[in-house]
């Protein structure tokens, strides 16, 4: 009927996610005669697009948690994509919320927040930060944030949406991550809405990733898809 449903785990598996949130992440479903992983299963329910085709052709995507906790490392990043015909998913603990430094200090324009939404081809691979290492940056397409100015050092993840190309990138809370291992807690200065890895770990698997699509594929552009809790 459809293909065997296999769970790679990234620094946060899937039931220890669901240990801490409380429920599951909700049960597979079959979608044009293909068995989805779950999270794919959520996507394709808000009526996303999920990449099927082939090997390593990959659908990035963020969990936005419901218990929310100002300042923390308490998100989820992960991949979806298909290794020799069957289904894997990896998990990484990140944020997709600013942080402190920046929720209780915004701009005059407020700190972006990143809206929860698909956003095709908006990434690719290229230099980040003032050490120029290599993430996925927001090159490819427009993506959407709320603006927090209240300065309340809490993330306001609602309100009028603003599109624009505001550097909105994926990458890691360390300004050197293919030569040094950190894993955070606190989230600090290293996003002002940024969607960033907690460890090093997870943020170098991704790229490797990224990587690998690009090498396989020739596809230079990469989807990210920004889901709220669901479960």
């Amino acid at each position: 009927m459809g293909q065997e449903v296999t769970f790679k785990h990234g620094q946060i598996m899937p039931k220890e996610a669901m240990k801490r949130r409380g429920r599951p992440l909700g049960p597979p479903i079959v979608t044009g005669g293909e068995l989805l992983p779950p999270v794919l299963a959520q996507m394709t329910r808000l009526g996303h697009t999920v990449f099927t085709r082939g090997d390593y052709n990959l659908n990035f995507f963020g969990i936005r948690s419901a218990f929310q906790r100002a300042d923390k490392f308490d998100d989820l990043l992960g991949c979806a994509y298909k290794k020799e015909g069957s289904w894997v998913v990896e998990f990484w603990p990140a944020t997709t919320d600013p942080g402190g430094a920046y929720t209780s200090k915004p701009t005059e324009r407020g700190v972006a927040v990143l809206a929860p939404g698909q956003y095709r081809g908006a990434y690719m691979i290229g230099p980040h930060g003032q050490t120029r290492y290599d993430a996925l940056v927001q090159r490819g397409g427009e993506v959407g944030v709320y603006r927090d100015k209240n300065g309340n050092g809490e993330v306001e993840a609602f309100g009028p949406v603003q599109w624009g190309y505001f550097g909105i990138n994926i990458h890691a809370s360390s300004s050197r991550p293919y030569t040094e291992k950190t894993t955070r807690e606190n989230v600090g200065v290293w996003s002002a809405g940024c969607q960033v890895h907690a460890t090093t770990t997870g943020f170098q698997r991704q790229m490797t990733l990224a990587n690998k699509q690009l090498e396989l594929t020739g596809h230079p552009r990469f989807s990210y898809t920004l889901l709220k809790q669901w479960w």
